[in-house]
């Protein structure tokens, strides 16, 4: 789907859906007021270096020119957003729960940001954590995006020294060219078909049944006919940098740092490497975990990882690396003393990186421990979709819920492709892994491996019409979304 088609089609979307749901709230479209004690935050156009060259792209940043925002959990959303670009978008608050007529959501007219427009957002911030925001049109593709940091009280008590990094795939061909190239390229059935899914599926009482038998993988186990990288990228980037001239940051001998990292990507997952220094992972897509220690953590497009480091007394330079999923490239950032020599590392490995599958989502727990509470409803749905066409979906029942129910969605993945799956407007916990119940962590995009299944639930609390997509652009485009729609 083309910039234009997908923004003609979110209008037209929007506008029907206005008028069978009347009773949902939309803000005007606009200018409108803005507080004096707002946050600025700018859709600007700027030119980064990549592999040597000068490079166009978007960004959104703060009156200095400084990415993103920096947000008081104990304060409200209070920002003003003025667009300098010459195209119409949209923002999504990546990891927040605002009013469906708050967040850049397709289906909501109210969402689009024009040329020269200035809009005021002011709602409630329910937690804190690593978030971001991004376009959601393709122009994320271009670097449209930036964190979205909200610091707790405990944050600010602790002494640690706070490192951002955001990942991206950077491509010198438009999202259009890239998204046609894969709807001419076909892959010979690479995939399962989308529409034939034969003896695998049955409807049953409205919900969908599937046989899974011995096909469930989603450990990271490689199967022929799996695709795993559809795009091949010109540069991997870490805070607009790769690893010809990677971003330093100097840290203290002996101290803490944490690592908030947000993959950015839009159609690339990662393995984060911290190479010989331990680690230990602390917080998922802005949610506290029981604490699990390491050396590599994997993070698919849209997830963040929280990870604190221990400085060695010794002092040193330290590479954090993002290991592409699949390939040798890789990206990445420096933690280095005072005085240490930063070497130069490689922008390709001597191996490819891990696959990512579901080993340690399986054995994350939420650090607070959350309630046995019984779902008012189940849904089941199936991600499907042909290689040979490039088309996607979700398939199974319809996700109409009511205010106050605890709803719980079955999600299989029919196809022979991962799929990070994400949630607006809500927090989810993942509750079943491969037909196995977990107390497992809270979430608002979670990876479904190739023939895999993951159960989540959430609270249905915020009302709307709240996309239900996969964070791979390029199936999101396809046609790997559908919605959360609270009934009248």
């Amino acid at each position: 789907m083309y910039r234009r088609e997908f923004l003609t089609r979110t209008l037209a979307g929007a506008a029907a859906y206005a008028l069978v749901n009347p009773n949902v709230t939309q803000a005007s479209a606009g200018t409108t007021a803005v507080t004096g004690s707002a946050q600025k935050l700018k859709i600007v156009k700027r030119t980064i270096e990549v592999n040597g060259k000068p490079a166009s792209v978007f960004g959104l940043t703060r009156p200095d020119g400084s990415p993103g925002l920096i947000l008081d959990a104990e304060a409200s959303f209070d920002v003003e957003l003025s667009s300098e670009i010459d195209a119409p978008t949209l923002i999504h608050w990546h990891g927040l729960t605002p009013p469906w007529d708050q967040d850049g959501v397709p289906d909501n007219p109210a969402a689009v940001i024009t040329p020269g427009e200035r809009r005021h957002y002011n709602f409630p911030l329910a937690y804190g954590g690593t978030h971001w925001m991004h376009a959601h049109t393709l122009l994320e593709q271009n670097l449209l995006a930036a964190p979205l940091i909200v610091q707790t009280a405990e944050d600010k008590k602790r002494d640690e020294q706070e490192v951002v990094v955001l990942l991206h795939d950077f491509s010198f061909k438009s999202p259009e060219e890239l998204l046609a190239a894969l709807k001419g390229k076909g892959s010979g059935g690479m995939d399962m078909p989308g529409h034939d899914m034969g003896a695998m599926t049955s409807m049953s009482g409205g919900s969908m049944k599937m046989d899974m038998g011995n096909l469930s993988m989603g450990h990271g186990t490689a199967m022929a006919g799996m695709d795993i990288n559809d795009i091949e990228y010109d540069a991997y980037l870490a805070n607009d940098h790769t690893l010809d001239d990677p971003q330093v940051y100097q840290v203290e001998k002996g101290g803490r740092v944490r690592i908030r990292l947000i993959n950015g990507a839009t159609a690339t997952g990662f393995t984060i490497d911290t190479g010989g220094i331990d680690a230990t992972l602390v917080a998922v897509d802005g949610h506290e975990i029981e604490p699990v220690q390491g050396r590599r953590f994997p993070a698919t497009m849209g997830q963040r990882l929280d990870i604190v480091i221990e400085i060695p007394r010794e002092g040193g330079s330290f590479p954090v690396l993002a290991l592409r999923e699949g390939a040798r490239q890789r990206t990445g950032f420096v933690l280095a003393t005072p005085g240490a020599k930063v070497s130069r590392v490689a922008t390709v490995g001597d191996a490819d990186g891990p696959l990512l599958g579901l080993d340690l989502e399986q054995g994350l727990r939420p650090l607070k421990l959350s309630g046995d509470r019984r779902p008012h409803r189940s849904y089941g749905v199936a991600l499907t979709g042909d290689m040979a066409t490039y088309n996607w979906s979700i398939q199974g029942d319809a996700l109409d819920v009511a205010v106050g129910n605890r709803v719980e969605v079955a999600i299989r993945n029919m196809s022979m492709m991962s799929h990070p799956m994400h949630l607006h407007g809500h927090k989810f916990q993942v509750v079943g892994v491969n037909g196995r119940a977990v107390n497992g962590a809270i979430r608002d995009t979670v990876l479904l491996p190739m023939m895999s299944t993951v159960t989540i639930a959430f609270d249905a609390d915020n009302p709307g019409h709240w996309p239900f997509h996969c964070h791979h652009l390029y199936h999101m485009a396809s046609g790997m979304m559908t919605y959360v729609t609270y009934q009248a």
